[in-house]
């Protein structure tokens, strides 16, 4: 028998009850489209949290007091936040050619009151390096300069959520926030410039923060010069990174009089390596989620069985027939073996699309990423193709070794 001719009877044969294939397919089709939709939100959702963790500055490394690592568990020590000082990122700065820039910050969150609105959020406190270090670009006005660092300046720099939660979208008839008057723990700032939105939301977001001079968030906010919330550090280049972290830690350690690395009051974070801890984390749930989605395509192939070994049952004269006629026993099993696979592979097809549909609805009216990838589609082939050899074998095995005079007999 040709090629064709299998091909053409397998066709026909699903055809001859389209509501049973359909059916039959049905299982294929939510498998296939619930493991691309997963993929994708998954994919998606790892390439946005690792662009916004990189959209915080290129060669990141981050100086956070209060932890210390003793046999792979970070814990907080006492004291924490107030074990880094200025001195530190005086002394990280003598490392030379491994750093490009250093930033210093404290942190703190504050109820920041405008005329048009009010906001609880977090205020930064900063030096000018602090732009170039976290790729901080500006929308309008200016960001804080050496001069207003230097003169205790009362200037602030707003992210774009708080500069529309204080004056309001000038789009839709908002304040202007350049030149605006707002108030930080009763204490004025006039506004100098809007930064640029970097996407995201959530808690300490960057869109949220006010940046204000360090030394005037120290005098007026803090009340006290001595500490820093952390030491952010642009390494020179990428190669440098894992090195510039090691001297870093040495040389604070030496700071802080501390001989043993596990006593430590500080750490020093890698971007580098959390980004490939975000990323690893979330690939293990997305195959999670994907493997228990593909539950159901074992459902569906178990559904594909029972079609198949009930139409060996309803065609066994048939069987009998071509086979009395001179039908080879590879003959019968290809043709009950490709209908088994022509409908999974169609259901496939059908599941990848209703698949690529749910995760672009998903992410546009959910606000979240999806990405659909060429490997997820041409694994979704393979599964199907797969499901169909697999479950369609026995009763492709079962129809090829019927006897031809029983088959005959068979009413």
């Amino acid at each position: 028998m040709r090629a064709g001719d299998v091909f053409e009877e397998a066709f026909r044969s699903i055809s001859t009850n389209k509501a049973r294939s359909g059916l039959t397919m049905l299982g294929i089709v939510i498998g296939i489209a619930s493991v691309i939709a997963l993929v994708a939100l998954g994919q998606g959702s790892t390439s946005s949290i690792t662009s916004r963790i990189e959209s915080m500055g290129s060669n990141l490394l981050t100086v956070r007091p209060g932890f210390s690592r003793n046999a792979g568990i970070v814990r907080i020590s006492r004291g924490a936040g107030q074990t880094l000082t200025p001195k530190d990122a005086e002394a990280i700065t003598q490392l030379g050619s491994e750093i490009a820039a250093i930033s210093p910050e404290l942190e703190g969150r504050y109820q920041v009151v405008a005329d048009a609105g009010n906001v609880n959020t977090q205020v930064l406190s900063i030096l000018p390096a602090y732009a170039p270090v976290h790729n901080i670009q500006m929308a309008e006005g200016s960001f804080v300069d050496d001069q207003q660092a230097t003169a205790v300046s009362r200037v602030a720099v707003l992210g774009s959520t708080a500069a529309t939660d204080l004056f309001g979208d000038p789009a839709a008839g908002g304040v202007d926030p350049i030149g605006q008057t707002i108030r930080i723990k009763n204490q004025k700032f006039t506004v100098i410039g809007v930064a640029q939105s970097k996407g995201g939301n959530g808690f300490n977001s960057p869109d949220e923060a006010i940046y204000v001079p360090l030394a005037t968030g120290q005098r007026l906010l803090a009340g006290q010069t001595k500490y820093v919330s952390a030491i952010s550090v642009q390494a020179a280049s990428q190669k440098v990174m894992t090195q510039a972290q090691n001297d870093i830690t040495d040389l604070l350690l030496q700071q802080h009089r501390i001989s043993d690395p596990n006593q430590a009051d500080f750490t020093v974070i890698n971007q580098a390596d959390l980004v490939q801890t975000v990323s690893s984390v979330s690939r293990t749930l997305t195959l999670l989620l994907a493997a228990v989605a593909g539950i159901s395509l074992i459902v569906g192939g178990i559904g594909i069985m029972n079609m198949m070994l009930t139409t060996v049952t309803e065609r066994t004269r048939e069987i009998g027939l071509r086979k009395a006629v001179g039908a080879k026993r590879l003959d019968i099993s290809l043709q009950f073996l490709i209908e088994a696979v022509v409908l999974t592979f169609t259901g496939g097809i059908v599941g990848i699309l209703l698949g690529w549909l749910t995760a672009t609805m998903i992410a546009r009216f959910g606000n979240m990423t999806s990405q659909v990838t060429v490997v997820a589609v041409a694994l979704a082939f393979g599964v199907s193709a797969l499901i169909g050899i697999v479950f369609g074998f026995y009763p492709a095995r079962r129809a090829s070794g019927l006897n031809p005079i029983d088959a005959l007999r068979h009413e």
